[in-house]
């Protein structure tokens, strides 16, 4: 072999491998836009449920005007919300006002034998499921490219080509990262 063909060689290794890394990067920043979505279409399906909810309780309810107005405002916030922070602030305001309607249904026994009451608040329940389990996917999927992107060699590669660190969707809300006090 003479050096041209070692040369050769080497630089067709070089550029298959730059080649790898590349499309490696495209499929782990796919991969979180996929994540994001599927946030996206859990929570289109939560503010889909709340207006049918906050309907069902209103019967029962009515002198907690209050309660209504933060889950509608909190709702209208999060359905508007752009951005990673905004929107991770507006979705925690929202959990909040929820828990909220809630923690006040106790306190109606007839609206918890309500039926159709029980059949939003499983759903929703249900939703809230699927949002954190879409969540940690994103998460996941954020920590590996930001890895990727971060380590050497292939922090070269991110570089040259412009892959930028996504952020994670994270808590802001103090309380939420306490943990809840049981009293009797």
């Amino acid at each position: 072999m003479s050096i041209t063909n070692i040369i050769l060689i080497l630089i067709a290794a070089v550029i298959i491998w730059l080649v790898f890394v590349y499309n490696r990067l495209i499929t782990m920043r796919n991969r979180a836009k996929e994540a994001m979505s599927d946030i996206d279409v859990q929570t289109k399906r939560r503010y889909d449920l709340i207006p049918n909810l906050v309907e069902s309780v209103k019967g029962y309810m009515a002198h907690e005007r209050g309660v209504f107005e933060k889950v509608t405002e909190a709702r209208t916030r999060a359905m508007g919300a752009t951005g990673g922070k905004e929107k991770l602030a507006a979705e925690n305001m929202l959990s909040g006002a929820l828990k909220t309607l809630f923690a006040v249904a106790e306190n109606y026994p007839e609206l918890k034998a309500n039926q159709n009451f029980l059949d939003l608040q499983n759903e929703l329940t249900d939703t809230e499921d699927k949002i954190q389990a879409a969540r940690r996917f994103y998460n996941t999927n954020v920590r590996d490219m930001n890895t990727a992107i971060q380590v050497f060699p292939t922090n070269l590669i991110a570089g040259v080509f412009g892959f930028k660190e996504m952020e994670f969707f994270e808590s802001e809300n103090e309380a939420e990262r306490q943990p809840v006090k049981v009293q009797f």
